[in-house]
């Protein structure tokens, strides 16, 4: 181990005598700059009767310094060009009909909101918005009203609010007044949950609103003057869309726990369908005839990564049955089939976020959450093998759309076609029939493409390995720019670490910890999946529980061992390793580890856990860590398990170089874990360097910030293992005590 020169001061003081670093962004790399810079498209939703999708798009602009929004409308079945409607003022749009977008956005004075309407026009040649100004259609009461579905049939328009104890949206504004001339800036409690994410809990909460919205004969939109708070009373609270569904009757809601049936006014008392027996729901979806409803569901209380199930209600039969009790798997999302035979639904399977179709049998005789299912019945067949499938909607004629993301671009929209073919190939005793060329799916939008061209994205590159308790393990490389088989030891190696602990490294865009951008700053790139990961089945992600310092580490160092050995082209001299949240906390351990042998030469720690105890009592999800550490830290399990797996134990054997990088705002961990790393790291005299970000939460959300963010980063690797580590590191080694 070396030691800086006036290591008491710490290792930023040495920082003058560096060379300047700087990004390489040369030629056709893909550089933090282009990441940031690239379309963000959100998820595609198509009007009713299937012929267009809308997509919200976001993008930041360096130049301007702006966060360009807008929306981008496209023909599923013509090939008439896009159209792009910029969002000047931001706001959300979504389908009215199939011809009318509606925009809701904040007024000049951020106190109330207006929803307009524009008018959409295709023919077989051209496709536009019209060019005169939106019409507007009503205000809304507030600046805040957000998570909007569109009931046609019944003329209803359902959003999400934050209202005060009175439930009265109209005195919303009164009373903001009120609290903020209150007189002070305290906020009191006396009871848990007093703040999440990144916002302190406040006199307000949000509920579920419907107001009447309807078209007359002469193609006039009327925005009714009375909002309705259907949960007003109840006690419940609420979040966004996935938390609610629509029929042309009925709002189906979801809280923490339970599933409530309300009507459009709220005048009806909520009808509770889960057993209340259950654990966490999510993501209520009614079928297209109105006479079921389904959701996901969790078994067990306090625990938010056990299995999702299919849980499906009759409201005719008044019935509620499990769908997917022995599919190993948690379903993220769905959607019925037209009519209502077949569920299409999306969830997590080795690394990919896949698109399946299940048969829906019909409703047994009785509630059951085991129900007895041919084999036909209970395990979905995958209809994608690739990339992040996400919101997946049943359209006319036998289509669906979905939008996906993999390593090599974020969302574009898909269409799948010929899927009454596909269903009808269903046979009750054999089974499906072969499904090639039947539900190939068509790409429609290519948000990326022109920003992409030539820069070539690496796709992941599965291995497994033989882990604890003799389990396979998942992994996956992406290989440096300027990769050749053959070049022995000549690229860093990075190890990345995934939060969660219950989270996954899978073939996914993403804006922050981006495997591209790694390769192409020259690191060659190992993801692994350790116990405790997602989507290689319940047991493998519960068994991380109580032993975060266990298992999860025998998988690291067998995966990174596997991983140099593979690829010879890795310089096992030349390694470094980071990770956010509980990778946070896994850098913070392999520092008081040296026994394990990763050997690596610097190290990023974001957001991690440095005390597990004090995390015990500080984040505001206290469930999640009673759940994960055997109880609150005071309880005879949870002591044991923090004596043994807790890094402030060990930190006297830390000697491995770190920066540290922490978020303000960050409430799941709070900023003193950084803060204390640091501490620690700069009075052993270990080169380190602390970079806080006091407006960011858990993550890095500001462009400036992400792009400050990966300057850091990579400084701070190339420091120690760069192709100029003999001009900079030795130079600062010679300043030794």
């Amino acid at each position: 181990m070396w030691f800086p020169r006036a290591a008491l001061l710490g290792f930023a003081a040495q920082l003058p005598l560096l060379l300047q670093f700087r990004l390489n962004s040369d030629g056709d790399r893909f550089s933090p700059k282009d990441l940031i810079e690239l379309p963000r498209p959100g998820a595609g939703t198509a009007n009713a009767v299937g012929d267009l999708i809308l997509v919200p798009v976001s993008k930041y602009s360096f130049a301007d310094k702006k966060n360009h929004k807008s929306i981008f409308i496209a023909s599923l079945e013509s090939a008439v060009q896009p159209v792009e409607v910029p969002l000047v003022q931001g706001g959300e749009a979504f389908w009215l009909d199939d011809r009318t977008v509606a925009h809701v956005v904040a007024d000049d004075d951020s106190k109330t909101a207006s929803l307009y309407a524009l008018s959409v026009h295709l023919t077989t040649e051209t496709l536009n918005v019209t060019s005169d100004p939106p019409v507007l259609l009503g205000k809304f009461p507030t600046a805040s009203p957000s998570c909007f579905r569109y009931a046609a049939k019944a003329g209803v328009l359902v959003f999400s609010d934050n209202v005060y104890e009175d439930g009265d949206l109209t005195k919303v504004p009164k009373n903001d007044e009120q609290w903020e001339e209150r007189g002070h800036t305290a906020l009191v409690y006396d009871d848990t949950y007093v703040r999440h994410w990144d916002t302190w809990t406040g006199p307000k909460r949000p509920s579920l609103f419907t107001v009447k919205l309807v078209k007359d004969s002469e193609g006039n939109w009327h925005f009714g003057d009375t909002f309705f708070n259907v949960l007003h009373g109840t006690g419940h609270p609420f979040g966004c869309t996935n938390d609610y569904g629509v029929s042309e009757e009925y709002i189906a809601w979801h809280t923490k726990q339970n599933v409530y049936l309300v009507d459009f006014t709220g005048s009806q008392k909520p009808r509770e369908l889960t057993s209340g027996k259950q654990g966490a729901t999510h993501n209520p979806v009614f079928n297209a005839q109105g006479d079921k409803v389904a959701w996901t569901e969790l078994d067990e209380d306090g625990y938010e990564s056990d299995r999702a199930k299919v849980v499906i209600y009759d409201l005719k039969k008044d019935i509620r049955y499990t769908l997917t009790q022995s599919w190993d798997r948690s379903v993220d999302e769905f959607a019925f089939s037209e009519d209502s035979t077949f569920l299409y639904l999306t969830a997590g399977d080795h690394a990919r976020n896949k698109l399946f179709f299940l048969p829906i049998p019909d409703t047994p005789g009785k509630s059951t959450t085991h129900p007895s299912l041919s084999p036909n019945y209970t395990t979905p067949k995958a209809l994608t093998h690739s990339g992040a499938v996400t919101a997946p909607q049943i359209l006319p004629n036998g289509r669906l759309i979905f939008s996906r993301s993999s390593l090599q671009g974020p969302n574009d929209v898909f269409i799948i076609r010929g899927l009454r073919q596909l269903e009808a190939g269903f046979v009750n005793v054999q089974g499906y029939v072969k499904m090639e060329g039947i539900t190939k799916p068509e790409q429609i939008t290519r948000f990326a493409e022109s920003a992409l061209v030539g820069k070539t994205l690496c796709p992941l590159e599965d291995f497994y390995f033989e882990g604890a308790e003799g389990k396979q393990v998942h992994g996956y490389v992406v290989k440096p720019y300027g990769w050749r088989e053959g070049d022995l030891k000549k690229w860093p190696g990075l190890l990345f670490i995934h939060g969660g602990p219950q989270g996954v490294w899978d073939d996914r865009w993403s804006t922050r910890w981006n495997p591209n951008v790694f390769a192409h700053q020259g690191y060659f790139v190992v993801a692994i999946n350790p116990t405790g990961s997602t989507t290689f089945g319940q047991d493998f992600t519960d068994a991380i529980a109580k032993d975060w310092g266990g298992k999860p580490f025998i998988d690291l160092q067998r995966g990174w061992k596997y991983a140099l050995d593979k690829y010879p082209e890795i310089d096992s001299d030349r390694a470094v390793a980071a990770g956010a949240s509980w990778g946070g906390y896994a850098i913070n351990w392999i520092q008081g580890h040296p026994e394990y042998g990763f050997n690596f030469k610097a190290l990023v720690c974001h957001d991690g856990v440095f005390d597990a105890t004090y995390n015990g009592y500080s984040t505001e999800e206290l469930f999640f860590f009673n759940h994960d550490w055997g109880g609150r830290p005071w309880d005879e399990e949870a002591k044991e398990v923090l004596t043994k797996f807790n890094p402030i134990n060990y930190v006297d054997k830390w000697s491995t170089p770190q920066l540290v990088i922490h978020g303000s705002k960050d409430y799941r961990l709070p900023e003193t874990d950084g803060i204390g790393v640091f501490h620690a790291l700069q009075q052993r005299g270990v080169a380190t360097r602390l970079v806080i970000f006091p407006d960011e939460n858990h993550w890095v959300l500001n462009h400036g910030n992400s792009l400050k963010w990966h300057y850091e980063v990579f400084r701070w690797f190339d420091l120690f293992v760069g192709n100029d580590v003999n001009t900079e590191v030795v130079q600062v080694k010679n300043q030794e005590l």
